[in-house]
């Protein structure tokens, strides 16, 4: 019997460029870490990283040109300057790996989820695989390191109970009670003041080592947002009587010279916003407490606004590589009967 090629959907088409131009973000990113990092432990889980990273674009570069697709630019040697100062403390390093596993075991599901055609689904599973051992082998260190910040505890429920009124549900009234937190709120809470934690700090980095004008202060208002955000979260706990672990690393040195290219920043700190719309949307709809729910709406807009502007940027400077797409019919059409 004759076996037929099967072409690629859009969804499968849309989730390897995305991978391919993280994994090449990641590889410049984690090239300037192996440079630097002092550590023998953390340097291994950054080699681990750097390796899975070099690995995945091999393989999906070989998937492209089977396809007979372009392969993306992405990022390269010269998005990275290796021999630029530390700008990031070990611990740091270790953090960002964590985040940034975190998110790929997230964005390696919803490729598989979105995959028809059994090789693809082979490799989004094996990469899945590969990241879920990489965060086990990044939380035993932190946790050796004493580095890994937990959530808070609560005490243990002594029994099972039923939602029994709809007040549970409420929150907006400022003259009414607010209910107590629960676990699934907590912890939401919790993860969204880690991820702006780490996203405040390394747009604090972008903008001390940024040249261009319009790039430092694009990078000063992202910090400045994600510590108004923690501030919120932190003050919610607070009023739950519930305490909010930190690190109190400070992580950036005070070297002003750039380790990667304004293209590659900008693009970053663009995935972390797309990252935390994602993170407040999923809270939003976990969350039972309708002040909360709220909360994480009115964020996501100021989140938008901000990657709009960020990539108003990108446009101006060409940094802003497009996706894979269809055909504008309606153009197609014009352009014709233009040429007749």
């Amino acid at each position: 019997m004759t076996e037929h090629h099967i072409q690629l959907t859009s969804a499968e088409i849309a989730s390897i460029w995305t991978a391919y131009i993280n994994d090449s973000m990641s590889k410049c990113v984690l090239g300037y870490f192996l440079k630097h990092v002092e550590d023998q432990e953390i340097r291994s889980i950054i080699q681990q990283s750097y390796n899975l990273a070099s690995t995945h674009i091999e393989k999906l570069t070989s998937i492209f040109q089977k396809e007979q697709l372009p392969l993306p630019t992405g990022f390269t040697n010269e998005d990275v300057n290796l021999n630029a100062p530390r700008l990031y403390t070990d611990s740091f390093m270790l953090d960002y790996i964590g985040h940034t596993v975190r998110a790929g075991l997230l964005a390696y599901g919803g490729f598989i989820g979105m995959s028809a055609r059994k090789d693809i689904r082979a490799y989004f599973m094996e990469a899945l695989t590969e990241t879920s051992n990489l965060y086990e082998t990044g939380a035993d260190i932190s946790l050796s390191k004493g580095l890994f910040v937990r959530p808070p505890y609560i005490p243990y429920p002594t029994k099972t109970d039923f939602v029994d009124s709809k007040k549970y549900f409420t929150g907006l009234n400022p003259f009414n009670r607010k209910r107590p937190l629960n676990a699934v709120e907590i912890s939401y809470l919790f993860m969204n003041i880690k991820t702006n934690n780490l996203g405040s700090k390394l747009a604090l980095s972008f903008a001390q080592t940024a040249s261009t004008g319009k790039v430092k202060k694009w990078m000063l208002r992202g910090s400045d947002t994600s510590k108004k955000h923690i501030q919120i979260f932190t003050q919610l706990l607070l009023d739950n009587d519930t305490p909010v672990p930190a690190s109190s690393d400070v992580c950036i040195t005070d070297s002003t010279t750039p380790p990667f290219s304004e293209k590659l920043i900008m693009y970053h700190m663009s995935l972390l916003s797309a990252i935390g719309m994602g993170n407040y949307a999923t809270a939003a709809a976990a969350s039972q407490r309708s002040d909360l729910a709220i909360n994480y709406e009115r964020l996501s807009i100021e989140i938008g606004q901000y990657a709009k502007d960020g990539a108003d940027i990108m446009v101006q400077n060409e940094w802003l590589e497009q996706p894979p797409g269809t055909m504008d019919k309606e153009q197609l059409a014009k352009s014709k009967d233009r040429n007749r």
